[in-house]
């Protein structure tokens, strides 16, 4: 890929605000809304920076904004990383089954964020099976809709990692966990898993069902979540990103992880007919050292 090419926005205007006045109006919304953490967030520069994961909700801002405004409002009262590896899954199924994009910018409306080549390169090369790939990055809504985010946050002041997952399974994720962890080892790095919870169930059950696999992920035990999926039957669309991330985060030295907020799509929309009969859960959750 040239080095100068830049990814183009693949949801804008539909996931989230395409005007750049409108987004950061939408943005300050998620975080004063009543699910959301009720502040606008100020970067802390002398932050403690000891959150090294987090979990973030990829629905459009309509549903899940807010519960994601949690976890981006601690994460500029910790501090800014230099790079932020994004990991999510690939709900369109284009390209490799675990790709990684290691050169250029992608653009939102805010702006742009440059691709950390040094860091991407890196996990490529300690991996046997992420492979570089922009075709499976080009419509994926997962990592682009925290980059929005992000930028509200620090500008362009920070680098990111793209790394998309088709495949997901236990063995997958830690093979990517340690690519992740010998490349970071010492660096001011967050890793934040893309994942929405249970899809398209009562609000009852999905209440139900994802406390169980939060507690899971509060236990760090990602072999528990994965029996859910298969037992249970789960539909969290991201176990691997989340997996990844326990993993690594832990490897690491990461001590606790902290539920920020859940709720459902139908909790944020209100109650308007039949939005409690087939809600999505989105949770933030974040990792402390």
């Amino acid at each position: 890929m040239d080095k100068l090419e830049v990814r183009k926005p693949a949801v804008a205007g539909s996931f989230y605000n395409a005007n750049l006045k409108s987004l950061k109006k939408q943005i300050e919304n998620c975080f004063l809304h009543k699910i959301g953490p009720g502040k606008i967030p100020t970067v802390n520069l002398q932050g403690e920076k000891n959150i090294m994961g987090l979990i973030s909700p990829h629905a459009g801002y309509m549903y899940s904004g807010p519960v994601a405004a949690n976890g981006f409002y601690k994460i500029a009262l910790d501090g800014k990383p230099d790079t932020i590896i994004i990991i999510g899954p690939n709900h369109r199924g284009f390209g490799e089954d675990i790709s990684i994009m290691v050169e250029g910018n992608w653009e939102t409306p805010l702006g742009e964020l440059e691709i950390d080549t040094n860091i991407a390169e890196s996990i490529l090369k300690n991996s046997k099976i992420i492979k570089v790939d922009r075709k499976a990055h080009q419509f994926e809504h997962s990592i682009e809709v925290q980059l929005p985010f992000i930028q509200y946050i620090f500008g362009e002041k920070v680098k990111f990692v793209p790394i998309c997952m088709i495949h997901q399974d236990i063995n997958t994720d830690i093979e990517i966990a340690k690519s992740i962890c010998s490349s970071i080892i010492n660096k001011n790095v967050l890793i934040i898993a893309s994942s929405d919870f249970t899809h398209y169930e009562p609000q009852e059950y999905a209440i139900n069902i994802d406390k169980q696999a939060i507690n899971a992920i509060l236990d760090f035990d990602p072999k528990k979540l994965y029996d859910m999926i298969y037992q249970q039957n789960l539909t969290m669309c991201g176990p691997g990103p989340i997996t990844v991330m326990l993993i690594a985060c832990e490897t690491l030295g990461a001590k606790k992880a902290e539920l920020l907020k859940y709720a459902t799509s139908g909790d944020v929309s209100g109650d308007v007919s039949g939005m409690f009969d087939q809600v999505v859960g989105y949770a933030s959750i974040i990792i402390r050292k």
